[in-house]
């Protein structure tokens, strides 16, 4: 008899899981985003890591601290630096790893996905870089920081 594999994704007890779960979906099909992230997280399990450890370390990793927004100023647009609230940062760390995900080809999403997850989680890949990307161009323009009154 087969064996029944074992479900590693709580129904709805992580509020974090769910937030990336319903941004994986795509026209309203979450029990196919559901089971991408089950084969997923089976993937890193197969690769002798604890997924959910893996999985909250890459989101928490990818989260940016500062972002630049532009700033009409008479008649020139600034790049103001301007830290980042905790929801937004969240938001803006699981848009790109999905956009990371979804631009490597040939493989599956679920392999994507956990390749993706494994880089983030040791500050590697391609999330991380959009991260370093955001970082540097607040860094660059932080002479204009003034600007700022949010």
């Amino acid at each position: 008899m087969a064996q029944k594999k074992a479900n590693y994704i709580p129904d709805s007890s992580n509020a974090l899981l769910e937030k990336f779960i319903n941004q994986l979906m795509l026209d309203g099909k979450k029990s196919v985003a559901r089971k991408i992230m089950q084969d997923a997280f089976e993937i890193l399990r197969k690769q002798n890591k604890k997924p959910d450890q893996v999985f909250e370390k890459a989101i928490h990793n990818v989260m940016p601290r500062v972002e630049v927004k532009p700033k009409r100023v008479g008649g020139a647009v600034y790049q103001v630096p301007v830290e980042v609230k905790p929801k937004r940062q969240l938001t803006l760390s699981i848009r790109w790893i999905l956009a990371e995900c979804r631009k490597r080809k040939n493989t599956a999403m679920p392999q994507k996905l956990a390749q993706e997850f494994s880089d983030a989680a040791s500050e590697m890949g391609g999330a991380i870089k959009k991260k370093m990307d955001v970082q540097r161009m607040a860094e660059a323009n932080k002479a204009f920081a003034h600007f700022a009154r949010y």
